[in-house]
């Protein structure tokens, strides 16, 4: 099975899930090289200056921005590392909206969020409460090196974490040249109306995904596949990994932890400002004080994945 991004906790009010991110997508773009066609070998792409044509080893290279044409601004790697976010180990649910009120336009990339060893109460306990109240939490969550937007939902028995797209990386629509105005502006009639309710009622049909496939990838694999065999060579096949189970032995009791947050009104604001410095307050603090008190309770496995995701 495949294995986790990162395993750390969902983390809303006082309650902490041990979760592991797993990829919700399964790539098929068929990959391709590109050879000479002279004796068939792959082609190697050089990093050279644009100036001299000589090769630029790897030590040498840094990483600029262009702030206007030909003029750079070095970044070091401990600029990029101050402006790196601290938490690599949690989703922290800010908020809980109506599922319906987060336009399609902001959904980006789905994800699996798989409960831990003995998470599984805590697990169900928000599926199913998203579920009756119809709403999704949305959180932070870093990848890696950078902090995306993201929401938590559910769907069958899972937790989907949806990577969301950030308000200033949408193109407002308005910006296009729309038609404008009622449907009379156009001079369309009552009856063209009707005969395309018609024709989308005649079409209708339940959603059914499986349905549908990448006709152009299936007819292309049947190439090279025939190919492969033209040429008395068989296709070679990768294994995954084998899935590597979270140790979480936290015995929680939740209907204290749900009171105390209700009690306290827990609710992470929204970050105004990226360049705004946060300040720690007592919910950071409880925060830090449980992450250490799981640590302690982790199996060495579990400590060892952290690490390593972080």
């Amino acid at each position: 099975m495949a294995r986790p991004i990162w395993s750390g906790s969902l983390s809303f009010g006082l309650l902490n899930i041990p979760v592991s991110l797993m990829s919700g997508e399964r790539r098929t773009d068929l990959s391709f090289r590109m050879l000479d066609s002279r004796d068939k070998k792959p082609i190697r792409f050089e990093r050279v200056n644009a100036d001299t044509g000589e090769e630029v080893p790897w030590k040498e290279i840094v990483k600029a921005f262009e702030y206007d044409k030909g003029s750079y601004v070095v970044i070091e790697k401990e600029d990029i590392a101050s402006a790196a976010p601290e938490s690599h180990e949690s989703v922290d649910v800010e908020a809980f909206v109506d599922a319906g009120s987060i336009g399609v336009r902001f959904y980006e990339k789905p994800y699996v969020l798989v409960p831990g060893k003995k998470a599984e109460k805590g697990y169900v306990l928000l599926r199913e409460t998203l579920k009756k109240t119809g709403k999704v939490g949305v959180a932070r969550v870093v990848i890696r090196t950078r902090e995306y937007l993201c929401a938590v939902m559910p769907e069958g028995d899972a937790l989907i974490l949806m990577l969301l797209r950030y308000p200033q990386e949408l193109v407002d629509p308005n910006d296009y040249k729309l038609p404008e105005g009622s449907a009379s502006s156009y001079r369309i009639a009552d009856k063209e109306f009707d005969m395309a309710a018609q024709l989308i009622e005649s079409m209708s049909a339940e959603w059914a995904p499986d349905a549908y496939h990448d006709e152009f990838r299936e007819r292309l694999s049947e190439i090279i596949k025939q190919r492969i065999e033209a040429k008395g060579a068989t296709a070679k096949v990768t294994e995954e990994s084998p899935h590597r189970e979270d140790a979480a032995t936290n015995v929680v009791d939740f209907v204290a932890l749900l009171q105390k947050s209700l009690g306290e009104n827990r609710r992470t604001p929204a970050k105004a400002e990226a360049t705004t410095p946060v300040k720690k307050t007592a919910k950071t603090a409880a925060k830090k004080t449980a992450k250490k008190a799981a640590k302690k309770t982790a199996s060495p496995a579990a400590k060892k994945a952290v690490r390593k995701a972080s």
